[in-house]
C-alpha cells in the first residue's frame, strides 16, 4: 500500500526516513536501491509520478539492469514519460562516471601480466557500448601501460582497424608491444574469420617493425576471448 500511496505524493512530503536523499545521509549509500539512487539524480517527479516511480519504470524497461540503462542514448531516455533532455543527460553522465571509475581502478595497477589484466582494463570502456569499437593498449618493455587509444568505432556488426594508424601511434609513443582489443555487442566472444585474418595481418606487421602484438582481446557481455591464451598468436 505504501508504494501505491507514494506514487502520487511528492517525495518531499514522504516520511523523512523514506526520502532517498535523507536515507543516503542517514544510512549511507549502500542502503539505497538502484531506483532510489536514480531518483536522487532526477531530483523531482511530475504531477502524475514521483521521481522514485519514474526511476522504477525506467529500470523496468531495462530489466532492472544498470548496464542496459547505461547503453541508452539521450533520445532513448527522453522517450520515457517524465524524462526530459536535462534529466537524460544527468543520468548518462552519472553512469559514465561509474564506467570511468572502473577504468581508473584498472589503471592504478598499470602493469599488464595476463589477458585477465588486459580484460579488466578494457571492460569498463567497452562493456556498455552498443557498437563495435577497436582499441589498442600500448606497453613499454616492462609491460606497463603507456596509453590506450580508440582506433575506430563502427556499427553493430563491425569496425575498421587500419594497421597504418595503429603502428604509427605505437611508434610515436615508443611502445615496446601492443595489445589489440575490440568488443562484440552481441555478447558472442567467438572470433570471426575477419577477426582472425586481421589479427594475423597485424601480427605480421608488428613482427616486421619489431613491435610485437602480444594479444587480441574480444570483449563480450561478461567474459572475453584471448587470442594469446587460445594459441592463436
Amino acid at each position: 500500500m505504501k508504494d501505491d500511496y507514494c506514487k502520487n505524493i511528492p517525495i518531499r512530503l514522504w516520511a523523512e526516513d523514506e526520502r532517498p536523499r535523507e536515507k543516503l545521509m542517514n544510512k549511507g549509500r549502500r542502503a539505497l536501491s538502484n531506483a532510489e539512487l536514480i531518483a536522487i539524480l532526477l531530483g523531482s517527479g511530475t504531477r502524475e509520478m514521483s521521481a522514485l516511480e519514474i526511476s522504477r519504470r525506467i529500470l523496468d524497461d531495462t530489466q532492472g539492469r544498470l548496464k542496459e540503462l547505461s547503453r541508452l542514448s539521450v533520445s532513448d531516455l527522453t522517450r520515457r514519460k517524465g524524462i526530459g533532455p536535462a534529466r537524460a543527460v544527468a543520468l548518462i553522465a552519472a553512469l559514465e562516471i561509474g564506467n570511468r571509475t572502473g577504468m581508473e581502478e584498472s589503471l592504478d595497477r598499470k602493469k599488464v601480466s595476463s589477458s585477465q589484466d588486459a580484460y579488466d582494463f578494457f571492460r569498463p570502456l567497452l562493456r556498455d557500448s552498443a557498437y563495435e569499437e577497436f582499441w589498442i593498449m600500448l606497453l613499454n618493455r616492462g609491460n606497463k601501460v603507456l596509453r590506450n587509444i580508440c582506433i575506430s568505432q563502427g556499427g553493430l556488426s563491425g569496425t575498421v582497424a587500419d594497421p597504418k594508424k595503429i603502428f604509427k601511434m605505437a611508434l610515436e609513443q615508443y611502445a615496446a608491444s601492443v595489445i589489440l582489443c575490440h568488443n562484440h555487442p552481441s555478447g558472442n566472444i567467438t572470433p570471426s574469420e575477419s577477426d582472425i585474418r586481421l589479427t594475423q595481418k597485424l601480427k605480421r606487421a608488428g613482427s616486421f617493425l619489431d613491435l610485437p602484438v602480444i594479444d587480441h582481446i574480444i570483449i563480450g557481455e561478461n567474459n572475453y576471448f584471448s587470442f594469446a591464451d587460445e594459441g592463436l598468436l
